[in-house]
């Protein structure tokens, strides 16, 4: 299923999703969107950034459940402010998420084989349109140390692992012919340039 005005940026961390969102919010049309990301603000999201930074420590298996009960309420609930997807791309609002299923189907495949997390994802809608930024790991590790300190995701034996997986899993959604628009971007491209191929796709 293809939720309408569903939009998502994809890409190993420090590809660059966040600024360009934040060059969206900037936009004078940005209340045409709905900025929102994952994990969520929801309790959930909250327990899963620690984990994240590493205050939490988590079998890779409960983290999978754990990021699919947090996706779930970003679908579907409002316990946090950026939760209710499919409410905000029904009312006409265009909802763009930094990361979705994909992230899972991704980060968690590496950490705890494919079948768990292809499962706790098989019945979420799919977004109109997938960005995928596509970037060098050690390019993309180079900006993450720029900013500060790192995730526990964030080294670049992991994250060549995990851009590989990243274009596995685009590539297998190329082949289904789901209706789901896939978008791949170079992401070490000058920021400008990714920003003037994403106002083209979005028709803005």
């Amino acid at each position: 299923m293809i939720l309408k005005n569903f939009v998502v940026f994809e890409g190993i961390d420090g590809a660059g999703t966040s600024t360009q969102i934040k060059i969206l919010q900037a936009r004078n049309d940005a209340e045409r969107f709905f900025f929102t990301t994952e994990p969520t603000d929801s309790e959930t999201g909250k327990f899963l950034r620690k984990m994240l930074k590493g205050d939490v420590k988590l079998d890779p298996r409960t983290s999978a459940f754990l990021f699919a009960a947090d996706r779930n309420e970003h679908l579907y609930g409002n316990s946090g402010t950026n939760c209710g997807i499919v409410e905000k791309a029904s009312s006409g609002k265009i909802v763009v998420s930094d990361r979705y299923l994909f992230s899972s189907l991704t980060y968690q495949s590496v950490t705890c084989g494919e079948e768990l997390p292809r499962m706790l994802n098989s019945t979420f809608p799919l977004p109109e349109i997938l960005f995928f930024f596509e970037i060098d790991p050690e390019i993309s590790l180079q900006r993450v140390d720029s900013r500060g300190d790192r995730e526990i995701y964030e080294e670049v034996e992991f994250l060549r692992q995990t851009e590989e997986r990243y274009k596995k899993v685009v590539d297998e959604y190329e082949k289904l012919n789901t209706g789901m628009r896939i978008v791949r971007i170079d992401a070490s491209k000058p920021i400008e340039e990714v920003s003037a191929i994403i106002a083209r796709e979005l028709g803005i």
